[in-house]
Formats: C-alpha cells, structure tokens, sequence
C-alpha cells in the first residue's frame, strides 16, 4: 500500500509565524515521520508570502542559524495546482510535480488557522487535519465565538467591542460605552490574533485607550471583556469529529495579577521564570486542574458544549474561566489549532506524540471520505434561457 503524501505547512503572513515554525516541525513533522507511515513534506510560507518545499525545511537548526534568509534565498517558491486535487510545482529545467494526499496546516492566526488555508484545500478537494473553513472562521473571531456561546446558552464574560473604522469615527462614545457598560479591570483584545498577541489587561479607564490602540495596531476589531472574579482559568484540548474525546482540563499557574500573555505561553517557562518546575509544555501549568469534581465535570461539560456549537472537527482548544466562588464557568475563545497540538497534555492523557498526529490525520480522512458523499453539484435547465 502506497504512503500517504502529507504536506505540512507552517509559518505564513502572520504575527504567529515563529510559533508555527515550532508547531509544524516539533509537533507534527517529527512524530509523522517517525511512525514511518508517511511521507512527509514540509511547505514553509515566508512571512512575505512566498511559498517553499525543502527537505532541508524540516531541520528547526535552519531557522535558528542567523543564516536563514540567506538559505532561503537559494530556494526557488513553488507553485500550487488546485486541478483534479493539490499539486506542488517546482519549477526548474524540468518541473516537479508532487501529488498532495491530504495537508496538516501547522500555520497559526491570520492567513491559515482562520480558515484561509482550509479554503484553499476545500477548492483543491483534498482532506485536511483539524477544523473546517466555518468552525476555523468562526473560532477565530473572538466575537462572533462568543455571540455563538451565548446562543447556545453558554456563559461568556460581560464585553463590547468596536470595529477599527467605528472605533476611530468617536472614540469618545466608545470610551464612554465602555465605562458605563464594564467593570474594572477589564482586557483589551484583538478580536482575530491567538497567542496573547496585543492584549492588555486594564485597571484604570484612562488606560483604555492606549489599550484599544494596541490592539487595533495587529487587528481591525478589538473585544473589550470584564475580568471573572475569584478566577481560576482552564484550557481543555479536545479531538474528534462526531465522537469527541476531551484530554485532561489544563490550569495556567499565573499570579493574580498576571495574565496568559505571550511570553508567560512561550518564553522563559513562564513570565519572569515564576513558574519554573510546575507541570505543562512551557513550565506553567497543572494537569489535571485542580477543581471539586463537580466543578471539573462542569468545565469539561461546557468544552465540548463549545465545541460542538461552533462545528469544530479534528481538533481544537477551548478556554474557559471559572468564578470559584459562584461556580459559574464562562467561556472565553476557542483556539482551533492549538500550539505544538497541546501534545503535552494529550502524553498526559495517555496519547504520545506520534498516535496523536495519526489520529488527527485519520480523523481527516473519515471527514474528508464522508464530505465526498455529498451532492455538490445540481443540474438545471437554467441557463438555457439565456441563448
């Protein structure tokens, strides 16, 4: 039986691009080839747009060098064909045609996790690990998720947020609608970005502004959200497509006056070091969390309850925050790619890398197979009025 072409793409025009780098090769690439099931091979989107394929682009060295640029220099893009499925095209003497089997997106944020690269795939008809263009579109608005929680009868925190364009045409009325509308503290968000990237948390309202500016210098829409009091924040990882089966509930190990940013998530083992030697991918974290039962089932509960309104598949994060005191659990993003897949949560729960990566391209396939069964095409008389 011939492998499967899988072509893992990572980096892309976005804010997350270095992030994915470390997702598409340490999380996905490696365990791929190590189950030797595949073949694999690497499509690397600079951050200008252009796109590679490399063997080369499988060692993490090559990006960490100081030499990158120059390596990447030497590379010629490829090209996509989208007829009869996906093509990479190298051009050269004699182009080099390579047949795509199915694509597992490694690219975080904007251009890719939002739905971009699913798109692409849907027009090519080719299969793709993890959410699909809506659940992708969808979880990736702060907003609109959380306007889709709340229609299904799902807690959120308190918000308001304005478009760049409304915001700039009377900051003053939206400053205003804020303070009469949120309590103190609250976060100032970009409503599109993953990784903590442009949020601020606020604790006077003369800061708002300067906040909102932040935000909207890396999006077009920003969330203004009220803090959950006596909080305890939880992430739950979660995999499947109509059969879901949840990881372990995550706990963040932050102060009370700190808050997930990016380098607490990435840099360090957690921001200023304060974490170092507590359980989880970076240093920061308990798994499981440590909640009353009853509470934790109640999380849980609500994770997959969000999963399942916003139509995800494959895989995805959900985070939540819960009010300890009254046992209220409010949901507050979905991340449908999670960084490095939240493998490190998945050991915990009895998964390894390599049966982590295999599920998710099996569970791309089962979806894939299904879609194919759907009528797509209608024929009509139509357009032979028009002769």
């Amino acid at each position: 039986m011939n492998k499967l072409n899988i072509a893992v793409i990572f980096g892309s025009r976005s804010t997350e691009h270095d992030v994915s780098i470390i997702t598409g090769i340490n999380s996905i690439i490696k365990p791929l080839e190590l189950s030797g099931e595949y073949n694999v091979i690497p499509v690397f989107i600079s951050k200008d747009g252009n796109w590679y394929s490399d063997h080369q682009l499988k060692d993490l060295n090559n990006y960490s060098s100081g030499h990158f640029k120059e390596f990447l220099g030497k590379l010629k893009p490829i090209s996509l064909s989208l007829n009869s499925g996906l093509k990479l095209v190298k051009t050269g003497l004699k182009n080099k045609i390579i047949d795509i089997d199915l694509v597992f997106p490694a690219t975080h944020g904007t251009h890719g996790e939002d739905g971009e690269l699913m798109a692409i795939c849907e027009m090519a008809g080719v299969a793709y690990v993890g959410c699909d263009v809506r659940s992708s579109a969808v979880a990736m608005d702060k907003v609109i998720a959380k306007n889709v929680a709340m229609s299904n009868n799902i807690d959120t925190a308190k918000f308001v947020y304005f478009s760049k364009h409304d915001f700039n045409l009377n900051p003053k009325i939206a400053l205003k609608k804020i303070e009469s509308e949120l309590k103190l503290p609250v976060f100032v968000k970009p409503a599109h970005l993953g990784s903590s990237i442009g949020i601020t948390r606020v604790t006077k309202y003369e800061d708002v502004n300067n906040a909102i500016e932040v935000a909207l210098h890396y999006d077009d829409k920003v969330l203004i959200e009220e803090a959950v009091n006596n909080l305890v924040e939880v992430t739950l990882p979660i995999i499947g497509n109509e059969e879901l089966k949840p990881a372990f509930l995550e706990q963040p190990v932050l102060h009370s006056e700190d808050f997930f940013d990016f380098d607490t998530k990435y840099l360090q083992g957690g921001k200023k070091g304060k974490n170092k030697g507590s359980s989880g991918s970076q240093g920061y974290s308990t798994i499981p969390a440590k909640l009353p039962k009853a509470l934790y089932d109640k999380a849980e509960a609500t994770g997959l309850a969000v999963y399942r309104a916003i139509g995800c598949s494959g895989i995805a994060r959900v985070d939540m925050l819960i009010d300890t005191k009254t046992e209220k659990v409010y949901f507050n993003e979905v991340n449908p790619l999670p960084g490095g897949l939240y493998s490190h949560n998945w050991n915990k729960a009895g998964i390894n890398n390599i049966e982590l990566v295999s599920r998710l391209v099996d569970l791309a396939v089962e979806r894939f197979t299904e879609k194919k069964s759907l009528e797509t095409v209608f024929k009509t008389n139509y357009l032979s009025q028009f002769k």
